[in-house]
C-alpha cells in the first residue's frame, strides 16, 4: 500500500515539473514588453532613457538627444 501511496507522489512531482518547464522556456515576449523607448532617429528600441542617451552618444553623436519628458507616458 505504501508504494500506491509513493506513486501518486511522484506523478503528482512530475506533473508540476513538467507544467514548469512547459512555462518556461523563451524569454522574447518578456524582452518585448520591456522596451520602451524608441529612438526617433532610427527607431531602435530601448529600455530605457539612460540607454537612448548611450545610444545617441554612439550611433547619432551629430545628433541631439531629445529631452526625458518627451518618452515619458
Amino acid at each position: 500500500m505504501v508504494r500506491g501511496h509513493a506513486k501518486e507522489e511522484a506523478q503528482k512531482k512530475n506533473a508540476a515539473k513538467l507544467a514548469a518547464q512547459k512555462t518556461s522556456g523563451s524569454q522574447k515576449e518578456a524582452q518585448k514588453a520591456g522596451l520602451k523607448v524608441v529612438c526617433p532617429s532610427c527607431k531602435m528600441e530601448m529600455t530605457n532613457y539612460k540607454c537612448l542617451v548611450q545610444h545617441f552618444d554612439s550611433k547619432h553623436p551629430k545628433e541631439t538627444c531629445p529631452p526625458a519628458e518627451s518618452f515619458a507616458g
